[in-house]
């Protein structure tokens, strides 16, 4: 991924799971989703919402009288995102210190670690031809 996609805070990443859900959306639609999960008042989403358009995470679609918000980087685009600066700024950009850390904190299973061979496997077909 060439362009940076901006950091999203956790509130803001509430907005844009509404609008990864279903898109576009207007203001109202996406503070009554919002409303039924968390006790944030109407002023609060439409900041988020402005914030999210100025970091150029959101669009806005202005055609009709009521503006519509739609996300301009995909959810798996932020996550990719998110997970590179955790690491850079937890395990100095390493996923492996990250692996083993993980494996010797958490109890994994079987079931995880056949899906996880998988994966590894698949990469190392894709890397060695």
């Amino acid at each position: 991924m060439s362009h940076q996609v901006p950091r999203i805070s956790e509130a803001e990443w509430e907005v844009m799971n509404v609008l990864w859900e279903k898109a576009p959306q207007t203001a109202s639609e996406v503070i009554h989703v919002l409303q039924e999960k968390t006790d944030w008042k109407p002023k609060t989403i439409r900041t988020l919402l402005d914030r999210l358009v100025k970091k150029q995470v959101v669009g806005v679609n202005q055609d009709q009288k009521v503006y519509t918000f739609f996300p301009l980087y995909s959810q798996s685009e932020c996550q990719y995102a998110e997970a590179q600066s955790f690491l850079q700024r937890i395990y100095g950009g390493t996923m492996k210190s990250m692996l083993v850390q993980f494996f010797e904190e958490q109890s994994i299973t079987e079931e995880e670690i056949k899906e996880l061979r998988t994966i590894l496997s698949e990469k190392t077909d894709k890397h060695n031809r």
